[in-house]
């Protein structure tokens, strides 16, 4: 006998008689049990959906968490560097002496020197024709020979009278001016061997020569040429042969620097460094550019050309801070960053400042101590919150 014979037969106690409402009944029985098994089979499919889903949320955690980047990480800790400051700026000579006409001024007839030599104090460095002045000269020396003899003829006139003024002949007023006479013809004397100095003293103006021992830079004139005292100057010379570099320096780094801090100078061109010091330090800061000027000394060398370009790598001081690789610092509109790996290996952004760029990294002035664990490369593909697997390797 099956299942529906069974339930019929025990229904068969309810039978009425009535073939209506008999089979009424057992409509109503066989709907109520078709909603209890309709009602286990739901509650049966949310069970499994649940498990599914459970376990698939479990499978999505495990699958992310195997998948999760690895990334090599540096501890920077603190390390003492010495600062350095980069410059660019223009060679000059420290001290350039003009060199022009002093006198007259006249025709070149010579010139002694070239651009490229050393000259010493007082070195003939051009001559000017010098015939006209030279009989200028002459006729002055003429009139002093003319003033002296004016000046005989005077004290012997005021010899004889002082003999004849005992014996009355002549008066104490004649003998006043006689005296008045002689004195006024020695001071013609005087009056012309002044001229005499000055004419010689500008003949030697004639001669163009070094104020100082120096380097010659330029040489202006040639043979032939007429030069005069208000014309450019003949020659330029660097004293004692002394360079500098004129050293454009931010007025942030400019306030590092003082006077005797040494640095390295590589002009345009070489490969060659030479070593300068720092002995003034521009007063000034220049508006548009927010700039200041180290005067850097240097010593004479060939390949040192004024007004050519030059770099330096000037020192100013030791700091200590943690150094990081290149790679690891990033920069955006909001400034320079690197990504920290935190708690749950998960990466933070942490704002940072740099300073120092030396062979070995760059160093982190603020943001922070050195403890941290920083991801050294492809931070750029990382965004903060992402979960990582830190690899640990030497800055």
């Amino acid at each position: 006998m099956n299942y529906e014979t069974t339930v019929d037969a025990s229904s068969s106690d309810h039978l009425t008689g009535d073939p209506l409402a008999d089979a009424e009944r057992e409509e109503k029985a066989r709907n109520r049990r078709k909603l209890i098994i309709a009602a286990l089979v739901v509650l049966a499919v949310v069970i499994v959906v649940a498990l599914l889903a459970t376990r698939s949320g479990r499978s999505s955690d495990a699958s992310a968490a195997s998948q999760a980047p690895t990334v090599t990480v540096v501890q920077p800790g603190q390390t003492t560097v010495q600062g350095t400051i980069q410059a660019t700026g223009t060679l000059a000579a420290r001290r350039e002496m003009p060199v022009g006409v002093a006198g007259e001024g006249g025709r070149v007839i010579s010139v002694n020197v070239d651009a490229g030599q050393w000259v010493r104090a007082g070195q003939v460095l051009a001559v000017i024709d010098r015939s006209v002045q030279v009989q200028l000269s002459r006729n002055a020396a003429a009139n002093i020979d003319a003033a002296k003899a004016d000046a005989d003829i005077a004290q012997s006139n005021l010899d004889r009278g002082l003999k004849l003024v005992d014996r009355g002949f002549i008066s104490k007023a004649d003998i006043d001016k006689l005296t008045a006479t002689r004195d006024a013809a020695v001071a013609r004397v005087k009056i012309a061997q002044a001229q005499y100095g000055e004419r010689n003293a500008r003949n030697a103006q004639l001669n163009v020569v070094a104020p100082a021992a120096g380097y010659v830079l330029e040489r202006n004139v040639e043979p032939g040429q007429v030069v005069s005292a208000s014309g450019t100057a003949l020659f330029n010379i660097a004293k004692d042969g002394q360079f500098e570099l004129l050293a454009q320096v931010s007025e942030t780094d400019l306030a590092k620097l003082h006077v005797g801090v040494t640095g390295q100078v590589t002009p345009v061109g070489t490969d060659k460094s030479f070593t300068c010091q720092i002995w003034q330090l521009s007063p000034v800061i220049e508006q548009q550019t927010r700039q200041g000027t180290a005067r850097c000394a240097l010593p004479y060398a060939p390949e040192l050309r004024v007004g050519g370009f030059a770099s330096a790598v000037i020192n100013s001081g030791t700091i200590v801070a943690p150094m990081l690789p290149e790679s690891a610092i990033l920069n955006d509109d909001k400034g320079s960053y690197v990504y920290v790996v935190g708690k749950g290996n998960k990466v933070e952004r942490r704002a940072v400042k740099t300073g120092l760029v030396t062979e070995n990294g760059i160093a982190v002035t603020e943001g922070l101590s050195g403890n941290e664990l920083i991801v050294r490369r492809a931070g750029g593909f990382l965004n903060p919150g992402d979960e990582v697997k830190p690899r640990r390797v030497n800055n």
